[in-house]
């Protein structure tokens, strides 16, 4: 967008009298305006009949290759091979993770990234289970690659878990998860993070029921094995060396122990599971625990017409998508997330359709979390309230989604206004109850930080704790801070010093659950600009600086998954989403980097499509660092709306002009 397109804009709007630089901003207003337009028009389009939204969710190949692992777990190989009982969907699974193959051979875990040893075995041991031939030209390079990078030893401790259960990995090199984590006294199983118990629960009754299953005759993976490479766990210190021995011990107990005893854990466990199963769609809401549930039903000897083991399968299948040629598993749902954030950007730009935004609402708070779940055991007296991230999850309401559906409840008001106050203020409480000791807010649950537990054997899959992070509590602050409270009080306080406490040395934060940096940094700064705290108007200068630092050459902003690895800011191609992160953070920072907004904004102008949406192809979305990575594929439209929508309105209007227009204000004030 050049000089030449804002005189022709100016010219059409009738501004001759304006100056050159308001002229600018004037074409610039009404630019934003026609995109928002499109952008709106396209989201409502996206709308359910029933008030939400639900944008699919993309994930590497590793969820295809496990689903063909199970077929093999649930329905073993005769002496003749193996015929999966869905052949169909097994072959589809196959052809869908060959069409990710990176040209090196391997497959990588988000688009852009290296060939990762996890994904490549697990990929070479479900194509060949599929019967792709070995001696094809794609298993040729992808055992190439494997062996390169570290051939099957190198990968995580779940994928040596896995495939130890069908004696396709040494059984004495894999940890020892068992079932007794249950009766632990003093609440051990409550220190991991929501995710780990959901998964570890039933993969410990799978170890210690399920056997050692059928492969096909002949099958091996010696293929990809580095000889002289071994097998056994990394001894990374002293505390690996105490953790290796506890869990020879644990070896020792599952063959030897007390029968009575290992029972009674195994049916502690069972009830556990179960339990976690009621008013949620599936163990934990979430594929692999999703995966392990059914594993572990069919070890515990669940008839195939038992009606948990029946549900169960429903839950997981549900998880498989089909868009025209193209087949997937989606590792969750996010209807809760997508609707939140989409009525929120529509309710910021002004313009929705209130039918629409209160439809929206009815849908949430018709949602809100009224039973007690895992979060309650370090919380007991806190009243249930909250948002999950899925259709239904009860048992793990998500702070990040309850911060967000308030925000969104500030412009959608649902057809019973005084159901949606009770529901606001249940949340309010239950989102103030959920702070953490060190003034942050996590996840799922409240002081979830116990570090020994990163020391396990089995922590490889950077998963077991669910720490405090900059991104939700910036949210959070934001949430609360609209909703009235202050500085004044010591919820808020906290938050403000935790984050100013978390900020990086070049004036970043990190960002857990977006990638990375870009992120944290623009929840961050919207968390303390809203809060209004002494003191942190530096932080916030200094993270704008950092966000206009990075920008593209073409105007946008993007960063890579890999910054996670590097520790530290990693740049890439511009997206849309990262784009409108970065502005969102320079508009609440109100610093006056006008020129850098210009050109993000032109960024998101140029690229959007004619149907008023964006295209993206890299994974901004993080469910575990360095490990699992995310595309919402709706955040490519719904957070240039948002960004532009705020950008609009800090551009301002004189008067006597169109709302849609004006000069820019020398401090853009946060919404």
């Amino acid at each position: 967008m050049d000089s030449a397109w804002f005189e022709s804009a100016d010219r059409r709007a009738g501004r001759r009298s304006l100056t050159a630089a308001a002229a600018s901003r004037l074409a610039l207003a009404q630019a934003c305006g026609i995109a928002l337009s499109r952008a709106q028009n396209a989201l409502l389009d996206l709308q359910k009949p029933e008030g939400y939204w639900c944008g699919d969710l993309l994930a590497d190949t590793t969820l295809e290759s496990d689903y063909i692992l199970l077929q093999l777990w649930l329905h073993p190989p005769s002496e003749s091979g193996w015929y999966p009982a869905r052949p169909e969907v097994v072959n589809r699974a196959a052809r869908s993770i060959l069409e990710r193959q990176l040209p090196d051979g391997g497959f990588n875990i988000y688009p852009g990234g290296p060939a990762d040893p996890s994904a490549s075995v697990k990929a070479y041991t479900a194509l060949k289970l599929a019967g792709i031939d070995p001696e094809s030209e794609p298993m040729q390079r992808l055992r190439n690659r494997i062996l390169e990078i570290g051939g099957i030893q190198a990968v995580n401790s779940y994928v040596k878990i896995n495939l130890s259960l069908f004696g396709l990995y040494p059984r004495r090199h894999v940890p020892t998860i068992p079932p007794e984590l249950v009766l632990l006294p003093g609440g051990v199983l409550y220190e991991m993070s929501s995710w780990t118990r959901a998964i570890v629960v039933p993969l410990s009754i799978v170890q210690a029921r399920g056997g050692t299953r059928p492969v096909p005759p002949g099958f091996t993976l010696d293929e990809i094995t580095v000889p002289g490479k071994s097998f056994a766990l990394p001894r990374r210190d002293k505390l690996s060396l105490l953790f290796s021995g506890i869990d020879r011990g644990l070896k020792i107990w599952h063959n030897r122990g007390n029968k009575k005893v290992k029972q009674a854990a195994i049916r502690a466990a069972e009830k556990w599971m179960l339990d976690h199963t009621r008013y949620c769609d599936g163990l934990g809401a979430i594929y692999p625990s999703m995966m392990y549930l059914i594993m572990a039903l069919d070890s515990l000897d669940y008839p195939a017409d038992h009606p948990d083991l029946i549900e169960a399968i429903a839950q997981f299948d549900a998880l498989m998508t089909r868009r025209g040629s193209r087949f997937y598993f989606q590792p969750c749902f996010s209807p809760v997330w997508d609707t939140a954030i989409a009525a929120f950007a529509l309710g910021e730009m002004g313009e929705a359709p209130a039918d629409r935004l209160s439809k929206a609402a009815d849908w949430l708070i018709a949602r809100e979390v009224r039973r007690k779940g895992d979060w309650s055991v370090k919380r007991p007296d806190l009243e249930p309230s909250g948002w999950a991230f899925e259709f239904a999850n009860e048992q793990y309401p998500d702070i990040d989604d309850t911060a967000m559906v308030l925000l969104a409840l500030m412009h959608s008001k649902s057809s019973d206004a005084e159901a949606q106050e009770r529901c606001e203020q249940r949340a309010m409480n239950w989102l103030t109850g959920m702070q953490s000791r060190d003034g942050g807010w996590a996840a799922f649950d409240v002081d979830n930080d116990w570090q020994l537990l990163n020391r396990v054997p089995f922590a490889d899959h950077n998963a077991m704790l669910d720490p405090t992070c900059p991104d939700i509590t910036g949210r959070v602050l934001e949430a609360l801070c609209r909703r009235g409270q202050t500085v004044e009080s010591a919820t808020v306080r906290r938050g403000v010093e935790y984050l100013l406490k978390s900020q990086e040395k070049n004036g970043s934060w990190y960002g857990r659950w977006g990638v990375d940096y870009i992120y944290g940094a623009f929840l961050a700064i919207r968390g303390l600009r809203h809060a209004h705290a002494p003191g942190s108007a530096d932080a916030i200068r200094r993270s704008a600086k950092w966000l206009a630092a990075v920008q593209n050459a073409d105007g946008g902003w993007g960063e890579s998954c890999a910054s996670y690895s590097e520790g530290h800011f990693v740049p890439a191609k511009s997206t849309p989403s990262q784009t409108a992160w970065a502005l969102i953070g320079l508009l609440a920072a109100g610093e006056g980097h006008f020129d850098n907004v210009r050109r993000g904004l032109e960024y998101l102008i140029q690229t959007q499509r004619d149907d008023g949406t964006w295209a993206e192809d890299l994974a901004t979305g993080t469910g575990f660092p360095n490990v699992f990575y995310l595309q919402y594929t709706l955040y490519r439209n719904y957070f240039p709306v948002l960004a532009m929508s705020l950008a609009r309105r800090a551009l301002g209007a004189p008067k006597s002009a169109s709302p849609a227009i004006g000069a820019w204000l020398a401090a853009a004030q946060p919404s």
